[in-house]
């Protein structure tokens, strides 16, 4: 994983475009991987967007493990948040964004109805590292047709605002948020969820990863989906490899029985899983 580096040049760059942006919006939704609930986040999310108010969104929920999803959401929550699960993909999920939104801001707009302000569209922005879903995200919520709401006031020139509906504004996305791989760990865990271009990682080395994590939080899984005894799976993870490589037919081809393996995971064949595990996170 040594290939995989952090830009802090990008990072201070995006975090500026951020922080100027803000003032323009009531709300911030921040997106995150459901599988991967705190690996996938900016460490410096806190900071950048300090009071402003939040929608938590845990993308590609159907693919994470429903129980540790919602021990996360009770995670984001005890922090504040609102959350909502939601797979942008297959549109679940993104109708009850608006709702979510208003009971974020709920004591914002009942103190604008106490002073007589008139409604209007709630306007956001959506935050989140590369690949987590956000060009998915804002497509379903603006539609194919992307209605560009104009310049407001006060807003520098050149800023464009999408409208989703009649309740919803989206602000440009702003610069890209990476992530900081703080130890091994986090870089491996969004690589194998194919955060990471494939490029820069082993394939070989994820697919072991993903043997060893698998077998480890979720037996069974692999014996089903490969037709192996419990004690194949039991055994080493290199080991379960050159099985698995024999059973499928791929002989000592081992880079084709890794890409097969990883993409498996990524897809879901293998079913749902969450590589952030709740209880081993200090919450």
């Amino acid at each position: 994983m040594s290939t995989i580096q952090w830009f802090p040049g990008h990072m201070a760059k995006a975090r500026r475009e951020v922080s100027e942006k803000l003032k323009f919006v009531d709300i911030v939704f921040e997106l995150v991987d459901a599988r991967l609930p705190i690996s996938s986040r900016n460490p410096m999310m806190d900071q950048i967007i300090q009071q402003k108010p939040r929608l938590v969104l845990l993308n590609k929920a159907d693919l994470a493990d429903p129980h540790q999803t919602k021990l996360w959401q009770g995670y984001f929550q005890k922090k504040g948040f609102v959350t909502l699960a939601i797979n942008a993909q297959d549109n679940k999920g993104v109708k009850n964004i608006v709702p979510s939104a208003k009971q974020a801001l709920k004591e914002k707009i009942e103190r604008n109805k106490a002073r007589g302000i008139k409604p209007r569209a709630i306007r956001a922005m959506v935050i989140g590292i590369p690949n987590v879903g956000k060009s998915t995200l804002m497509n379903r919520l603006v539609g194919k047709k992307i209605a560009q709401t104009g310049n407001k006031p006060g807003v520098t020139k050149g800023q464009q605002w999408l409208r989703s509906g009649t309740e919803l504004e989206l602000l440009d996305t702003p610069g890209i948020l990476w992530p900081k791989f703080e130890d091994e760990q986090i870089g491996k865990r969004l690589a194998l969820t194919g955060a990471i271009k494939d490029q820069l990682i082993h394939l070989d080395d994820m697919a072991l990863y993903g043997l060893d994590f698998f077998a480890r939080y979720y037996p069974g899984r692999l014996s089903e989906r490969y037709q192996l005894t419990e004690e194949q799976e039991k055994g080493l993870a290199p080991e379960l490899l050159m099985t698995i490589s024999q059973k499928r037919g791929f002989r000592d081809d081992y880079d084709r029985a890794s890409e097969m393996l990883v993409f498996e995971i990524r897809s879901g064949k293998l079913g749902t899983y969450t590589l952030d595990r709740y209880e081993e996170y200090e919450v």
